[in-house]
């Protein structure tokens, strides 16, 4: 029996969740602000406190691992790394993009499983982190930054249907008018919602590097220094 603990740090909200054989048995969010630091390692505890009170043993820790919040993602990985390290289960890491994809395709029962979907992170200004997947998972649009205009994934909506979740998806839907795009609202990547692709990875034994592992920022970390008051 897989018992996995899951991580998602990338965005506005904290979640922690234990999944047993692709079974969601506990899970604790935050979603008071952003206060990943201060909650985590809490929710953490309280998640093994139940792996010790069900006499479980933990088979591997599960964190996202980006595009997202470069700070959320260096406090779930480090935290997770930590974990995994002490307690000598591997590690898994979580694609963002793909948590919102999987979480896509339960909210909509209607689906063909032809339509591309394409999560999409909010970035500066009119920029998002995004990539588009078959109901497969397959990329038919590399993962990366983008910034967004009228022709954003016009070749896709040429074609297909496109439904696009997210935070950053606001932003597309104020720049891009096709008939074939759609639209899923308040779609947040949550670690329940890491289930399937953490046991996938599991059975799979796709795992990370403890040691060498980083986020996948898909862009350069940028630090900015203040400017002096006058």
């Amino acid at each position: 029996m897989s018992t996995i603990l899951n991580i998602e740090t990338s965005g506005k909200i904290c979640s922690v969740a234990l999944t047993r054989e692709g079974v969601l048995e506990f899970d604790l969010e935050n979603r008071e602000g952003i206060k990943h630091a201060e909650v985590l390692a809490p929710f953490v505890e309280r998640a093994m406190e139940e792996v010790k009170r069900k006499e479980w043993k933990l088979d591997a820790v599960a964190v996202s691992i980006g595009p997202g919040s470069y700070t959320g993602l260096r406090i779930g990985l480090s935290l997770a790394k930590g974990l995994a390290f002490s307690l000598g289960v591997p590690l898994i890491g979580v694609s963002t993009l793909k948590i919102l994809a999987v979480k896509a395709m339960f909210r909509n029962f209607n689906f063909t499983g032809e339509e591309i979907l394409v999560p999409m992170i909010d970035a500066r200004r009119m920029e998002v982190f995004t990539g588009a997947y078959d109901f497969a998972l397959n990329a038919v649009a590399d993962p990366g930054p983008m910034i967004l205009d009228s022709e954003s994934y016009a070749g896709l909506l040429a074609e297909k249907e496109v439904w696009f979740m997210g935070d950053g998806a606001g932003k597309a839907k104020d720049v891009i008018d096709s008939p074939n795009a759609h639209w899923m609202e308040d779609l947040y990547p949550m670690a329940k919602d890491m289930l399937a692709l953490s046991e996938k990875a599991l059975r799979e034994k796709d795992f990370l590097d403890i040691a060498y592992s980083v986020p996948e920022y898909l862009k350069e970390y940028q630090t900015t220094v203040a400017r002096p008051r006058i």
